[in-house]
């Protein structure tokens, strides 16, 4: 499989793992090791300033916490569109990507933006994604800006299918338990 990073993967409708059930992953990093993503669509219930104060200075403490996945979910990850690309630790697509944990968060400040805080993120070991694709678990649809840091992340999974058009524009619509169609 080609390097993923940079692309989203949208739950097909078959994937009904509670962890990623209607999720859109931005996939961060794909290599022989493996993936790592960040769900963009599953906001949490507590802010920035009440979770992770120190990021305060960097991200508007009124803004949501993200899950972004079930692997270690008390590790805070920042993805960001940064001024200068090359300040990213990883870089998902064009200038959104991951912050380091070097800089303080003075430097870091000037530095972005945008950005979101997430607890944990999606991980894949070697070929385990490259499988869950061939499988047909995802959909692949390139990331854009907007979608890293959509206002109405509850509605991304719809959005992005509703884009990709198609048949999968009429997957979008489905309702969560097709019995009741």
């Amino acid at each position: 499989m080609d390097c993923a990073r940079g692309q989203l993967l949208v739950a097909g409708p078959a994937l009904l793992d509670p962890n990623f059930w209607r999720t859109v992953v931005l996939i961060v990093e794909h290599n022989e090791d493996g993936a790592l993503g960040l769900v963009l669509n599953r906001p949490s219930e507590t802010s920035v300033g009440e979770a992770v104060p120190q990021l305060s200075a960097l991200l508007d403490p009124e803004e949501q916490l993200f899950i972004g996945g079930p692997v270690q979910p008390s590790a805070v990850i920042v993805l960001a569109e940064f001024e200068d690309p090359s300040d990213a630790a990883l870089l998902a697509f064009e200038d959104v990507g991951v912050l380091g944990t070097g800089p303080s968060e003075e430097d870091l400040a000037v530095n972005i933006r945008a950005g979101r805080a997430f607890l944990g993120h999606a991980g894949w070991g070697p070929s385990q994604l490259d499988g869950e694709l061939e499988r047909g678990d995802w959909i692949l649809e390139p990331a854009k800006l907007e979608d890293a840091f959509s206002g109405e992340a509850r509605g991304l999974w719809s959005e992005v299918l509703t884009r990709k058009g198609g048949s999968y524009a009429l997957v979008a619509r489905m309702p969560a338990d097709p019995s009741m169609n």
